[in-house]
């Protein structure tokens, strides 16, 4: 369930979307979403796209049954005192078979969760966090496939900041126990980049940027049990970036037929890399 068909846009606080034509190419006239901030869109398995964003406090919703080409009205999903909607921090959105779902956090450091009716009605689900304002760092990520629903966040717990996650198997009305998936032995992970997740199946796939021996590095963990155990981490590319301080990037996580694709910044190169291939150099940047 991966976007396929638009682009999203943060323009002067305004939400835009950008239809590609057949031949992949964008169409010269941009789609009005709404105001706001920080969106996050998914498709579903009909080709639904789903979109999130925060609006001041309020954490809106818009759809589009066209693959892109129109979007609905956006509505108000909750409000949200505090809505961290900012800096990469805001609503996350994924769709499993009971429908879209949204993870929000505010900046207290609490996740919460919202799922939609079969009748179209936004409705509060419990808590993702099952200790109080652990994730202060606003920095967490969303997917689902099939009946999975898998959340990561930064969480602080015990003083540090680490990889947490929660599995939800109704559509997010319902999360599981918090699972510590990776503490670093150099005390934290790198502490202000957003983790991302992808779920293919039972394989729920998680990368996040390390902080190990002074080196701001890329690392993949990935679990073939839904998220219940999780193998250990795998460092991406060939070279390592020595940084005292963090470079506010996390990279960006797909998977497609089976393979793992990552993206992400190193020293100001952007690079894509399949684990256990060679990292691929794409050009200067920033993610």
């Amino acid at each position: 369930m991966r976007i396929i068909s638009i682009l999203l846009f943060l323009i002067f606080g305004t939400v835009f979307s950008s239809c590609k034509n057949e031949k992949g190419k964008e169409s010269a006239n941009n789609t009005l979403i709404g105001k706001g901030q920080m969106p996050n869109a998914v498709s579903d398995e009909a080709g639904n796209v789903h979109i999130a964003f925060g609006s001041g406090d309020s954490i809106m919703f818009s759809s589009s049954a066209d693959k892109g080409k129109t979007f609905s009205q956006p509505i108000l999903v909750s409000v949200l005192p505090g809505l961290a909607a900012s800096h990469m921090r805001g609503p996350q959105i994924a769709a499993t078979v009971n429908g879209p779902a949204i993870i929000a956090c505010d900046k207290a450091g609490d996740v919460f969760s919202f799922y939609q009716s079969k009748s179209g009605e936004w409705i509060e689900g419990a808590r993702v966090n099952d200790v109080d304002t652990v994730a202060k760092e606003g920095l967490m990520a969303l997917d689902g496939d099939r009946g999975i629903l898998f959340a990561v966040w930064l969480d602080l717990r015990d003083g540090h900041n680490k990889i947490f996650g929660a599995r939800s198997d109704d559509g997010g009305k319902i999360w599981s126990v918090n699972k510590m998936i990776y503490a670093s032995p150099d005390s934290t992970v790198c502490e202000c980049c957003k983790p991302s997740v992808s779920v293919d199946g039972v394989n729920v796939y998680v990368m996040f940027r390390n902080w190990l021996n002074g080196n701001r590095d890329l690392h993949l963990i990935q679990s073939v049990d839904g998220g219940a155990n999780f193998s250990a981490a795998q460092k991406l590319g060939d070279s390592s970036w020595a940084l005292n301080g963090c470079p506010m990037d996390g990279g960006g996580l797909i998977v497609s037929q089976k393979n793992v694709h990552t993206v992400w910044n190193r020293k100001g190169n952007i690079y894509a890399n399949e684990p256990g291939k060679p990292e691929q150099k794409i050009g200067s940047g920033r993610g």
